[in-house]
């Protein structure tokens, strides 16, 4: 509800930027709802007094974010070495395919779980791949995008509404690197996206 939600609001505060400017970039076409669900959860989370309940309540929620960043990250390498591939060398068997595929999927995994040769053929469900290659990095972004902004939300308080509800405001008439200007942000600093990174470790932390 949250999520859908934000999606309207964005829409509705974006649309006196017209029909062409109205839609949102793709990489900014979740940072409403994405926030939205991520007031609701702190919300819910601080009306939980019991322990197990808090942890599995965070718990659900670091698993998609996970799926959302790392997940994605590691498609995304996926598709980046088979295009490369693709072009250096031609036309790919499949089992080079999986090849790639459990490459960065190992990477992504480490020895938290054992990946088994049926896992190998995961890559060809996945509709993105097929129908809009280099979609997958927007999850990604988004997300940590969404969480950076949260970082900020918590460090400047109510300073940050006005400046959030004029992004929204904004639609896609401007770049996102433009539209994040008057919070101060230049989407090429690290430490931007680390404040991100920040939220996800915190969250784990507090459940361990």
């Amino acid at each position: 509800m949250a999520h859908e939600l934000g999606h309207g609001v964005h829409q509705y505060l974006a649309a006196k930027q017209g029909y062409f400017n109205s839609g949102t970039p793709l990489v900014l076409a979740e940072t409403a709802s994405v926030f939205a669900e991520l007031l609701i959860f702190h919300d819910q989370l601080a009306m939980l007094s019991d322990p197990d309940q808090r942890r599995a309540f965070t718990c659900q929620k670091l698993e998609s974010i996970f799926a959302t960043v790392f997940r994605q990250v590691s498609m995304n390498r996926f598709e980046n070495l088979t295009h490369n591939a693709r072009r250096e060398k031609g036309e790919l068997a499949d089992s080079r395919v999986t090849e790639l595929w459990m490459s960065t999927q190992q990477e992504m995994f480490g020895d938290s779980v054992t990946l088994t040769d049926n896992y190998g053929i995961w890559w060809s469900y996945i509709p993105h791949f097929l129908h809009s290659p280099g979609y997958v990095y927007s999850y990604a972004f988004g997300e940590l995008l969404v969480l950076a902004l949260y970082n900020l939300y918590k460090n400047e308080g109510k300073q940050f509404i006005p400046k959030y509800l004029h992004l929204l405001s904004q639609g896609g008439s401007l770049s996102p690197y433009e539209l994040l200007r008057p919070f101060g942000v230049d989407l090429n600093d690290r430490n931007f996206w680390q404040g991100g990174l920040s939220i996800i470790d915190e969250m784990l932390k507090s459940i361990e």
